[in-house]
C-alpha cells in the first residue's frame, strides 16, 4: 500500500517579529541613557526630490526612531538642489555633535552622482554602512559599521540558530548594497562562498550547491524551486512590485518562486515580512552603536 508523503512546509523565518524585537531592545538602552542625564541618540536622512517610494521609505525610518527614542534630523531638499549645497550640508551634520548617523536617501535626481556624496559622510556616522572605510573595516574583519541589509539577514541566521560555519553559501547578486558585503559577511562567518551573478555559466547548477542561498537580483520569482537543494535555507532580498494575475492589482514579491520554494526549503524568508523590516531595524542599530561609540558607552551586537 503506498503512503502518501506530506508536502515539506519550510520555517518561515520572520524578520518583522525579529525587527520589532531588536528596536525594543534599542529603545531599553536609550531609555537607559537617557535618564542617566544623556542627550538622545540622533539620526539625519538627507532626502532630495520627491521620490514617492523615497517619501514612504524615510516616513517610515522617522516613525521607527521615534519608536527607539532616536531624534529624527531629517532634512528634504528640493529636486534640483545643486551637489555643493548637499555636500555643504552633509558637512554641517558631520560636525553636528547631536547626530550620530547620517543617511543620504537614494535614488538621487539625475543630476547629481551619489558617489562623491557618500564618500563625504562621516564614517563613524556612516548609519547605512557603505563607506569604503566601513567595508574596508568588514573585509578585515574590525569593527565598524555594518552594511544594513546584509547585517540584517546576519541577525535573521543568528536569531533562528542557523550556523553559516562549514556550509556553502551562494549568493546571488554582486551589488555594492547587498551582494558583495553580504559575500564577506558570510565568508566572516566561515562559511564557503560563492557569488553567482549575470555572467554565471549555469546558474541553477551553482545554485543547487548551495546550504545557504541568498538571492539579491531584483528579478521577481527568477530563483525557482527546482534550482533548490532540498534542506537549503533560502534568504529572499528582492522587493518586486508585480500585477496579481488573479486580481489585477499590484503585490510584492521576491527573488524567489516563494510558493514552489516552500515545499524545497528548510528556511525561508517571506516578501514582504522578511528582510525587508530588518533593514530599518539595522539602520536604528548603526546609529545607536556609533551613539555609544562617542559616549564611550558598551554595545553589543544583539
Amino acid at each position: 500500500m503506498a503512503t502518501q508523503m506530506a508536502t515539506q512546509t519550510a520555517r518561515l523565518l520572520d524578520g518583522k517579529a525579529l525587527a520589532q524585537k531588536i528596536q525594543s531592545q534599542l529603545a531599553d538602552r536609550v531609555a537607559e541613557w537617557t535618564a542617566e542625564g544623556r542627550r538622545a541618540p540622533g539620526l539625519a536622512v538627507l532626502r532630495i526630490g520627491d521620490d514617492p517610494a523615497s517619501a514612504v521609505y524615510v516616513r517610515n525610518k522617522e516613525r521607527s526612531c521615534e519608536q527607539v527614542g532616536i531624534v529624527s534630523f531629517g532634512q528634504h531638499l528640493d529636486g534640483n538642489t545643486s551637489a555643493e549645497t548637499i555636500a555643504a550640508e552633509i558637512d554641517r551634520l558631520n560636525a553636528d555633535d547631536r547626530v550620530d548617523g547620517i543617511l543620504l536617501q537614494l535614488p538621487l535626481p539625475a543630476h547629481l552622482d551619489p558617489v562623491p556624496l557618500l564618500l563625504r559622510i562621516d564614517p563613524d556616522k556612516d548609519a547605512d554602512g557603505l563607506h569604503p572605510t566601513n567595508l574596508g573595516r568588514l573585509v578585515r574583519s574590525e569593527t565598524g559599521l555594518r552594511s544594513c541589509t546584509p547585517a540584517g539577514v546576519m541577525a535573521i541566521l543568528k536569531e533562528y540558530d542557523i550556523d553559516p560555519s562549514g556550509k556553502q553559501a551562494v549568493v546571488i547578486g554582486r551589488s555594492i548594497l547587498v551582494g558583495k558585503p553580504m559575500a564577506l559577511m558570510l565568508l566572516e562567518a566561515n562559511a564557503t562562498v560563492t557569488i553567482a551573478h549575470s555572467r554565471t555559466p549555469d546558474l541553477a547548477a551553482t545554485v543547487r550547491q548551495a546550504d545557504i542561498v541568498v538571492a539579491a537580483v531584483g528579478r521577481p520569482q527568477m530563483i525557482t524551486a527546482d534550482m533548490l537543494k532540498p534542506g537549503a535555507v533560502a534568504i529572499d532580498v528582492g522587493i518586486n512590485r508585480i500585477e496579481d494575475a488573479t486580481t489585477g492589482k499590484g503585490k510584492l514579491v521576491g527573488d524567489l518562486e516563494f510558493d514552489g520554494a516552500v515545499a524545497i526549503a528548510s528556511s525561508i524568508t517571506p516578501v514582504p515580512g522578511g528582510v525587508g523590516p530588518m533593514t530599518v531595524a539595522m539602520l536604528l542599530h548603526n546609529t545607536v552603536r556609533s551613539y555609544a561609540q562617542t559616549h564611550n558607552l558598551p554595545f553589543e551586537s544583539d
